[in-house]
């Protein structure tokens, strides 16, 4: 996983904790029933995402809940709703956008505190749970289409979704598809296996469609690659649902730091913050905290080099 120097490791510390007022001690649900059989489950936080005013949005699936976290890490509840919000980012534009395992794509109007469907059906067929999403440069929305699939059915999907409405599957060999973003090019895919425990690159064709789909990262333990997360200079950070740690990857595959949780070991997703750019914010969902790390020490590096 690396070539000459040991990767670097940094620290998390705890940027803020869904607040006791807010977490369902107790209350059971069918997604929790599925998905964390026999686990206390008060919250499963995901989804982090960056408005214009720095407040950072995240998810609670099993409730169908979306908050917003206030640069001073106050929390406030945007809305509830029968739904489960899995992934979400928020575009250029402020757009709100949503992957839904229930639903589909969906969209956050916070104004109205209302979801709207953006898209639910492919070809009138439902989609198996769809768990997060990536919007382009030129509006186009890739999202993976997960559900339950693993080594046993290989048929996870990942879909890109022009602004005119057509929607290709690019990929529908998926081992548990799960987070996803483009390099700074916008010329490869990069998308977390989850159960595969590996990130797959595709690099995109002059027609659009992705070829030569490898394994560009692969990774051990009970769950896998999470959410992803890319910086300018190509470098990607793999959130490992298992692992407590955020990986970071140069662009030519060697691991060149570990970024260790201080909480839990559930290490679902990741967003760079900060006014310079040199916070991740990664969610620790078990324990419902998103926790915080300096990675300005990556970019000296860069410069160095």
């Amino acid at each position: 996983m690396f070539l000459d120097d040991p990767p670097r490791l940094i620290e998390t510390k705890v940027f803020s904790a869904m607040p006791d007022h807010y977490r369902r001690k107790g209350e059971a649900t069918s997604w929790a029933d599925a998905n964390r059989p026999g686990q206390p489950t008060d919250c499963f936080i995901e989804g982090p995402s960056f408005d214009v005013d720095g407040n950072l949005y995240i998810v609670d699936i099993p409730f169908g809940r979306i908050f917003r976290i206030a640069p001073d890490g106050n929390w406030s509840l945007v809305i509830e709703y029968d739904g489960w919000p899995n992934g979400l980012k928020i575009g250029s534009d402020g757009r709100i956008l949503v992957a839904d395992y229930k639903h589909g794509i969906m969209e956050l109007d916070v104004r109205a505190a209302r979801m709207q469907p953006v898209l639910t059906a492919r070809n009138s067929e439902s989609f198996r749970g769809c768990n997060d999403l990536h919007i382009a440069s030129n509006g186009d929305i890739y999202f993976t289409d997960q559900g339950q699939t693993g080594l046993h059915d290989p048929t996870g999907r990942v879909y890109r979704l022009s602004p005119g409405g057509r929607l290709d599957c690019l990929i529908d060999t998926g081992i548990s598809p799960n987070g996803l973003v483009l390099d700074p090019t916008e010329t490869v895919l990069f998308v977390a296996m989850t159960r595969d425990n590996a990130v797959w690159r595709a690099p995109f064709m002059k027609d659009g469609n992705v070829s030569k789909v490898g394994r560009f990262c692969s990774t051990f333990g009970a769950s896998g690659p999470d959410g992803l997360t890319m910086d300018t200079a190509g470098r990607l950070f793999v959130a490992h649902a298992s692992l407590g740690h955020v990986f970071v990857f140069a662009p030519n595959g060697e691991l060149i730091a570990r970024i260790k949780s201080c909480a839990g070991p559930s290490c679902t997703n990741v967003a760079i913050g900060g006014r310079n750019r040199d916070r991740l914010y990664v969610t620790e969902s078990v324990t419902g905290t998103v926790l915080i790390a300096d990675i300005s020490e990556l970019n000296s590096s860069l410069l160095r080099a």
